[in-house]
């Protein structure tokens, strides 16, 4: 059992893609663990730990947000500056619509898990993470679902409170299991579920999760 950390964050947009959306991009109403943890990666992140999302709060109401945006219809190559073929994103545009969140605001609480626990790396790395969050640092800016909704962060202050509503979201994506040995012909990453509900404004990761991916 790892140290429990909670951290505010917020924006002014969000756009936590459901799976099911196909061409158009539409919203979960709450963040996914998997955006939380990437979050707290952009924050702070060691090979010596992992996260472990174990709740997240939201602040503010749920607001949705309809927008039109210019997109490219087709994944760029990853080897398009060494290659000879000419690519122009205007030939390759196309308007899409995405249902995006607004005024955002949430609470994530997770746990610092280490792989080689011990007292010292445990307080060594909590001193470090709370440190990053004061000060404001991070590896990479945090993003709230894509790169283009950027967040604050700090930690909470006492009058943070969750909303009252309930609601069933329905299956969520929780994370994806990636393949122990990577360059095995047709290795894939495998989507993990779960029946996510929001609870009095906060939404619980079940533990299970955890050991389904990590095992």
């Amino acid at each position: 059992m790892g140290q429990i950390f909670r951290l505010k964050v917020w924006g002014e947009y969000a756009l936590f893609t459901r799976v099911e959306a196909k061409v158009e991009r539409v919203s979960y109403p709450v963040m996914t663990p998997s955006a939380a943890r990437g979050i707290l990666e952009g924050i702070f992140w060691k090979p010596e730990f992992k996260w472990r999302i174990k709740s997240i709060h939201v602040l503010k109401p749920i607001q949705y947000y309809s927008i039109l945006r210019n997109e490219v219809a087709s994944i760029v190559p990853s080897n398009i500056a060494t290659s000879k073929r000419d690519y122009f994103t205007d030939d390759d545009r196309q308007l899409r619509h995405s249902i995006m969140l607004r005024d955002v605001a949430y609470i994530i609480t997770a746990e610092m898990r280490l792989v080689n626990p011990t007292m010292e790396n445990q307080i060594k790395y909590s001193s470090m993470f709370l440190r990053r969050v004061n000060k404001g640092q991070c590896f990479h800016r945090p993003y709230l679902g894509t790169r283009e909704c950027s967040l604050h962060f700090s930690l909470p202050e006492d009058d943070d409170q969750a909303i009252p509503d309930t609601m069933d979201i329905g299956p969520m994506l929780f994370d994806l299991k990636y393949p122990a040995d990577p360059g095995q012909k047709n290795a894939r990453a495998i989507p993990y579920f779960f029946d996510a509900k929001l609870d009095r404004g906060v939404l619980h990761v079940p533990e299970y999760l955890y050991k389904e991916v990590d095992g």
